[in-house]
């Protein structure tokens, strides 16, 4: 019997908690949070749950709550991460992590517009040796993307003898009534709006602007109207372009593109400089953009009574699309994989789970993880990412990812190429 800490108890940290509850192997998890009473009430939806108070701030408290754990699950913000991560190599257990840790010590000589990439770098290289030396594993980037895009990417991927172009797409199309611009973190998904976006381009790790570089599809799931996709920072990139020749048939470009309600709505806010950190002098008061729109953002949705009000106040729409295309060649000729992910909305998550459908999906992707923790199936030790499962991993991976409603449809093309125009860079990532 196993004994785990999801540490942070928020929409997707109360969804690994749940989920865990009820694998039979489990003896105990310590849900973990700041906000006590965050953790008593996720605890109070489960059978072997203990809630603790945690300040990941301080990398001893971490251990303390953590003592007899094999696995520790961080769902805290970015600061914290490395905190987190510390804790897992000092007390020699796994870990897995949602996204990745973000100013290493380690990588401080490296200026700001470079020291993401190089940290993950250090995470594979140097973190990865100190989790090896402990025979233990840490995952990073296990969420839902990246996460679940990792793995039905290497799916699409397997499908070609070699790959030229990778294009991850999620569109978010679950509008409620009320206003709810993101069903995630606010504060991640801000900043990520902000941010320079990542892309391996050319077989180089590149910046692009944010909101640039617009591409357009017209899916089933989007009712056949075309749809605009636009960058956007995310991990999936780096880790294609770190591990192309392993795991990605060689891959030389790697695009992720984002659409939908969050887009639409932080655009004219990054256009008016809404988003900037930088603070500025109104009426003699300083102030930075940033924070001040994000004290007007509503927190994602978690509680379930709250959750079925906003289904009861009706939706406007209640879809998306999450897409994979992979261009390459095989047998000689041409093709594109054109990979679709299908999974619960929001009525629909909320009917099966309780929960909206962000958290279905990035909690319940997150917890297939650590299911392949759980039950003794991470064979590889040192640090990886969501991308880095072998094949058999992966196929574990969708097969228990279908029991939960997470399936995909899947088409190979012939005499189909990437045709979209060169992409637009502001600078390199390495």
């Amino acid at each position: 019997m196993k004994k785990v800490m999801v540490c942070g108890c928020g929409a997707q940290g109360s969804t690994i908690c749940r989920k865990l509850d009820q694998e039979p192997n489990i003896e105990e998890v310590i849900c973990a949070d700041y906000n006590f009473e965050a953790a008593k009430d996720v605890c109070g939806m489960m059978k072997k749950g203990t809630p603790k108070q945690v300040n990941a701030a301080n990398v001893d408290e971490i251990k303390k709550a953590a003592e007899g754990c094999e696995l520790i699950v961080n769902v805290m913000p970015l600061d914290f991460g490395r905190n987190v991560l510390r804790a897992a190599m000092d007390l020699g257990c796994c870990y897995q992590d949602l996204s990745a840790c973000e100013d290493l010590p380690e990588c401080q000589d490296v200026d700001e517009y470079h020291r993401w990439v190089a940290g993950i770098k250090y995470m594979y290289n140097g973190y990865g040796k100190e989790f090896a030396k402990n025979n233990t594993t840490a995952i990073i980037g296990t969420g839902s993307a990246p996460g679940v895009m990792c793995v039905m990417a290497r799916k699409a991927v397997n499908e070609l003898d070699t790959c030229d172009t990778i294009c991850m797409m999620v569109y978010e199309g679950v509008e409620a009534k009320r206003f709810i611009p993101f069903w995630w973190s606010p504060d991640v998904a801000l900043a990520d709006m902000e941010e320079d976006a990542y892309a391996f381009y050319q077989g180089k790790q590149v910046r692009t602007t944010p909101f640039s570089n617009p591409i357009y599809r017209a899916w089933p799931e989007t009712d056949g109207k075309p749809v605009k996709l636009v960058e956007h920072a995310h991990d999936e990139p780096v880790y294609v372009g770190f591990n192309r020749e392993k795991y990605f048939k060689g891959c030389k470009n790697a695009y992720f593109k984002y659409g939908g309600v969050g887009i639409d709505w932080s655009y004219p806010l990054k256009q008016a400089d809404l988003l900037s950190y930088e603070p500025e002098e109104v009426d003699g008061v300083m102030v930075s953009p940033h924070d001040l729109v994000r004290k007007h953002v509503p927190p994602a949705p978690k509680d379930p009574d709250e959750i079925k009000e906003i289904i009861d106040e009706g939706l406007i729409s209640d879809g998306g699309a999450f897409v994979i295309e992979a261009y390459g060649k095989k047998d000689g000729k041409d093709v594109m994989v054109d990979l679709h992910l299908s999974a619960p909305g929001l009525v629909e998550s909320y009917e099966l789970s309780k929960m909206t459908a962000e958290m279905y999906l990035t909690g319940q992707g997150a917890f297939l993880y650590t299911k392949l923790f759980v039950n003794d199936m991470i064979t590889q030790k040192g640090l990886i990412s969501s991308d880095m499962l072998d094949d058999k991993q992966v196929e574990q991976y969708i097969e228990w990812a279908k029991e939960l409603k997470i399936t995909y449809t899947m088409d190979i093309k012939e005499g189909v190429t990437w045709n979209e125009a060169p992409l637009e860079t502001v600078g390199d990532s390495e």
